[in-house]
């Protein structure tokens, strides 16, 4: 596995995405996607090892195709400049419930996970949990391993006012505005290239299962 292969063909693939270019170098992109391949197959048993949920995924389930859903976008590029990968219970990629995604993007390199875009039903138990259990899942944000890996809980996107059904004064109020439950760990080129992600990445995830686990719960008991 070389994961200088991957960042080289997508930092090409950035400056060059066009299907005239792919075409041209599409041994290119199959060597990166193999290697690619490589490391999530490595990854899926170390993540076993903690969290039993993922253990029998393939990495078929998880990765993401790199050709790009154009037909509603104004960017019309046809490819994805990233390789990612979601290793989630019940599913992988498709999966409803919080798990443990790769991203490697020549300069934007991610390790990172917990619950994007949720449905609105899936949305009001998660807020409800939240609202029930804050005291937990504060616990868990201000554990010193998950401060000092991912920082913070954070939503890319969150409501201006407090959802309905919940008091204003509600001292978790910032969460239950939240659209989404994501914690990231950033890595520089350099650091994907010094470390040994095989290695690296797991000890990064064992400090989100709490994390993930707490959204999980309210989500599995639910259906």
């Amino acid at each position: 596995m070389n994961i200088q292969v991957i960042l080289d063909f997508l930092k090409e693939l950035k400056a060059n995405n066009n299907r005239e270019w792919f075409a041209a170098h599409k041994d290119s992109y199959l060597e990166a996607k193999k290697n690619f391949e490589e490391l999530v197959t490595i990854l899926i048993p170390k993540l076993g090892e903690f969290d039993e949920e993922v253990k029998y995924l393939t990495p078929s389930e998880c990765i993401y195709r790199i050709y790009r859903d154009v037909r509603f976008s104004p960017d019309k590029s046809p490819y994805k400049t990233y390789f990612g990968a979601y290793m989630a219970p019940c599913g992988g990629r498709k999966s409803i419930l919080g798990g443990y995604y790769v991203h490697l993007e020549a300069g934007s390199c991610m390790l990172g996970g917990g619950i994007y875009c949720p449905e609105p039903d899936a949305l009001k138990k998660i807020r409800l949990s939240v609202y029930e259990n804050y005291d937990e899942l504060e616990e868990i944000l201000n554990d010193p391993q998950f401060v000092s890996v991912f920082g913070k809980m954070y939503s890319d996107e969150s409501l201006k006012k407090a959802p309905a059904g919940f008091p204003a004064d509600f001292k978790g109020m910032e969460y239950l505005k939240f659209k989404h439950f994501l914690a990231s760990h950033f890595l520089t080129d350099s650091a994907v290239l010094k470390e040994d992600l095989t290695v690296y990445a797991p000890k990064v995830f064992k400090a989100l299962r709490p994390f993930n686990r707490f959204f999980n719960e309210v989500l599995e008991e639910n259906g």
